[in-house]
């Protein structure tokens, strides 16, 4: 087992891993931007070292100061949470080469999965069903239109190295395809320095359903079951849950199965998600793999008793799944209870605009089947820079009933002041016919006129 752990990240995912390792004996360093120096990660980590200026692009982007830090403390491994490195193959590369054990898959897996064009072939090649679209990379805007008219409008134009929504348009015809692809074209090249497109038959208000899996150096893969994360807004998740009241045993088992095929014949290792759509009908067709622990990762944990962030670092150190989990690997059979999270975040309830600044005011809920994951603090300021996710506010129950209510009394309880949340949104959500019934999509926010109307 590793010494010491540097933790590439901020806010309420480092505080999970330093938890985790605190569970595991585990020394940490962290590492923090000067607009985060009195954050908590830096209060609770056993070390803490500044790698810059508030801009992302100039701290925990900044590799060489990343690695720096590591070499500096002595630490053994990094973890890179979700989001900034996180998906970064090269530097997954540059820890290797630095003799640092990364807590994720290997550089070049990663590299293939965030390629969103390869891994739609390999989990093709391995029997998990994706949606009619290209085969490789569009080459010219007259081969989008032919391909387009075989399979059939609409369809979707995504960037094959895109993420959170970018590099996407939805084509309804041939005559705006050309424009629309353009746009979508020079978008990822901005966002990723990537501008390859491929396409993919638009399912009309699917569901959006995710399931875990767990790989080890062995070549073991479990899947813990699925989350619903269907409730969103511009291709962000508000809501998730576990298990989907979608997905029937028999769909679970066999996308299990596939999946398992699929990741060890890629090579898989450590913590990942694999994310589909469902259409009308009921069938799930591949999208993405997320290679790293995604930011909803505690309902599984719920759910399935297991805590995938530990998973993560044992996984790391040369521990199979046989050791790791609490039942033999291939035998999960269905999550236990349910559990939902709403992600609270720091934004006007009504314009939605961001909504940064201190807070003057905190009250965490609490309770039998509450669980807060967080990194703020009364007097605590949420920074204009990142991400404006306040907390993830977690309930379990025995079903999908008791989880609802408890969530509901949770938010009730959740005072932030000195600046606007999203909670507000959350409450008229949980308190809406359709989501209760479980009669939700990634229209529902739309359909619903929960969210204000564009001027």
């Amino acid at each position: 087992m590793f010494n010491k752990i540097l933790i590439a990240n901020r806010g309420e995912i480092a505080l999970r891993i330093i938890c985790a390792c605190k569970d595991l004996g585990i020394r940490t360093v962290a590492v923090y931007s000067e607009a985060d120096r009195h954050s908590l990660h830096t209060r609770f980590a056993d070390e803490a070292i500044c790698i810059g200026p508030a801009k992302s692009a100039r701290s925990y982007l900044d590799i060489p100061s990343v690695i720096s830090a590591a070499e500096i403390t002595n630490a053994e491994a990094v973890h890179p949470g979700y989001g900034f490195l996180s998906e970064n193959a090269d530097f997954a590369e540059v820890c290797e080469t630095s003799r640092l054990t990364f807590i994720g898959p290997k550089p070049d897996v990663i590299r293939r999965m965030g390629l969103k064009q390869e891994a739609r072939s390999a989990m093709e090649q391995a029997g998990v069903p994706i949606l009619p679209g290209s085969k490789g990379i569009l080459g010219s805007v007259e081969e989008a239109l032919e391909l387009a008219e075989g399979i059939g409008y609409p369809i979707m134009m995504k960037a094959s190295a895109g993420g959170g929504g970018r590099g996407m348009r939805v084509v309804r015809n041939a005559e705006e395809l050309p424009n629309l692809m353009a746009q979508a074209q020079a978008e990822a090249a901005a966002a990723f320095s990537n501008g390859d497109m491929y396409m993919e038959k638009l399912v009309e208000n699917p569901r959006h359903i995710e399931f875990q899996i767990l790989a080890d150096n062995h070549g073991s893969v479990e899947v813990l079951g699925e989350r619903e994360c269907s409730i969103q807004r511009r291709h962000q998740k508000l809501i998730e849950e576990s298990p989907s009241v979608a997905v029937s045993p028999e769909l679970r088992k066999r996308i299990s199965d596939s999946l398992r095929v699929a990741l060890k014949a890629i090579g898989y290792t450590n913590a990942g998600t694999v994310e589909f759509l469902m259409d009308a009908g009921g069938n799930l067709y591949f999208i993405e793999v997320n290679a790293r622990i995604q930011v909803e990762h505690p309902v599984t944990e719920m759910v399935t008793g297991v805590d995938l962030v530990k998973s993560q670092i044992r996984i790391a150190a040369g521990e199979s799944l046989s050791e790791i989990l609490p039942f033999p690997p291939g035998t999960f059979l269905a999550p236990q209870g349910h559990a939902l999270e709403c992600r609270i975040n720091a934004e006007h309830p009504v314009t939605l605009a961001p909504s940064p600044g201190r807070i003057t005011g905190l009250n965490l809920p609490g309770g039998i089947g509450v669980r807060v994951d967080t990194a703020a603090y009364q007097d605590g300021v949420i920074p204009p820079y990142y991400d404006s996710l306040v907390a993830k506010l977690i309930t379990f129950g025995a079903d999908r009933t008791e989880a609802i209510a408890r969530m509901r009394r949770a938010l009730d309880m959740f005072v932030v002041e000195g600046i606007y949340t999203s909670i507000p949104l959350h409450q008229k959500i949980l308190a809406h016919p359709e989501f209760v019934a479980g009669k939700i999509d990634t229209g529902f926010l739309t359909r619903s006129g929960l969210l204000p109307e564009k001027k």
